[in-house]
């Protein structure tokens, strides 16, 4: 069975947000939030941008679903242990607030959570299983999300 990457459910999201935008009353929260939509989406990109940088950095391996190579603790990931997939989270939030589109907020929270349950889960069981303590060390010190 292909697995399903977590860019790809990314760009399904975001998709499925701005086709939401079209459904009549989508638009409903306030225009105010605008600024911190873009300010998210930015915020987003640099995670996702720097992250990306420190696997490079580090030649390991990026893709969710094969083994991890190295156990790359500093950087953004001081800050948090998944910061790829907060990256992703925020850029759709920011979209959703950018496009005032109360659906489009569903979608983003539906990609959190299955980034949690799916593939942040299987993540750290592979990584606790192949890095053992060095992982549970880094895991008590550094913040799962943020």
């Amino acid at each position: 069975m292909k697995k399903l990457l977590p860019p790809v459910l990314f760009a399904l999201c975001a998709a499925a947000m701005f086709a939401a935008e079209r459904v009549p009353g989508a638009d409903a929260l306030p225009t105010t939030g605008r600024l911190g939509g873009a300010a998210a989406v930015a915020a987003g990109l640099v995670l996702l941008v720097a992250a990306r940088v420190q696997f490079a950095r580090a030649r390991t391996n990026v893709y969710t679903f094969d083994e991890p190579g190295q156990l790359v603790t500093g950087g953004v990931f001081r800050l948090s242990r998944h910061p790829m997939y907060l990256g992703f989270t925020l850029v759709l939030l920011g979209l959703a607030l950018c496009l005032r589109s109360v659906p489009a907020l569903g979608l983003a929270a539906a990609f959190a959570g299955v980034a949690d349950r799916w593939y942040i889960a299987f993540e750290e069981r592979w990584l606790r299983s192949k890095f053992g303590p060095a992982y549970l060390e880094y895991a008590a010190r550094t913040r799962k999300w943020f």
